[in-house]
């Protein structure tokens, strides 16, 4: 089965650090071939701070965990939870 983070965000408070997250994130989606599905504002029908919802699609969990822990993505890591408030749950299923 696939694995997937979910991230929950609040609106992006800093855009440099955002600019920062999305240079620094790209060869790390590309290293292990991540899919990011960015949900219409429509589908959230019940939130308290959240704006956006994305889907980042990995191969397996056991994938999905490996990205989430690599080093290159802590660091990067610095950049989105200074650029917005989120959450993120990293499940296994077929979305």
């Amino acid at each position: 089965m696939k694995g997937y983070w979910i991230i929950f965000c609040g609106e992006i408070t800093d855009q440099e650090a955002q600019a920062e997250y999305a240079r620094l994130w790209a060869p790390i989606g590309q290293k292990y071939d991540a899919k990011i599905k960015v949900l219409d504002s429509g589908a959230m029908v019940e939130a308290l701070d959240t704006k956006r919802v994305l889907i980042v699609e990995f191969a397996s969990l056991e994938q999905a965990r490996t990205c989430y822990n690599d080093p290159a993505y802590t660091a990067a890591k610095v950049f989105a939870t200074q650029a917005a408030r989120r959450e993120v749950i990293i499940i296994e299923g077929d979305l």
